[in-house]
């Protein structure tokens, strides 16, 4: 079925009800103007252990970041942040906000982290074809990351009930 958390790294159960009372990813906006495209940033819940290899799947915050930079952009508001590992595509939590009408369009950073995040991109843009509703990528170049970088996404990542949120 895949991994689902919200982007403070609660994860959520397999039946889609989350540990800790939190039903979906985090609602960053509770109200935007109708004619404000509305956007939902996909970023990849990747282990930590997976820093040193592959650090900008493992950094989600910095994932969000490019997408919410993308959106703004355009003039468009970031309404919600999903973080996700290997989801089925007609998985609720992709879908709940899009059929309540809070959601116009997917973002993600890459078709990298898509690939990561999805259990299949081809049925995802399926899915959003079918439903009408646009998928995207930035498309912008993934940080370089030095050893400090790496640092501060492992204490971030490794230190969150101890009350540190990485700033």
């Amino acid at each position: 079925m895949g991994d689902v958390s919200d982007a403070s790294g609660r994860p959520y159960a397999a039946s889609g009800m989350p540990y800790g009372g939190v039903s979906r990813g985090t609602d960053v906006t509770s109200r935007t103007p109708c004619d404000v495209v509305r956007v939902a940033a996909i970023a990849s819940l990747t282990p930590l252990e997976q820093l040193e290899a592959d650090p900008f799947l493992v950094d989600s915050r910095s994932q969000h970041a490019m997408c919410a930079r993308w959106a703004a952009e355009r003039g468009y508001v970031v309404t919600r942040e999903l973080l996700v590992r290997a989801l089925r595509p007609d998985h609720t939590v992709l879908w709940s906000d899009v059929d309540a009408g809070l959601v116009d369009l997917f973002v993600a950073p890459s078709r990298r982290v898509l690939e990561r995040a999805l259990a299949s991109v081809e049925d995802f843009t399926a899915e959003c074809a079918r439903r009408g509703v646009r998928l995207e990528t930035v498309g912008s170049a993934e940080p370089a990351y030095d050893a400090q970088m790496k640092a501060r996404v492992h204490r971030r990542l490794s230190m969150p009930t101890a009350g540190y949120d990485g700033r």
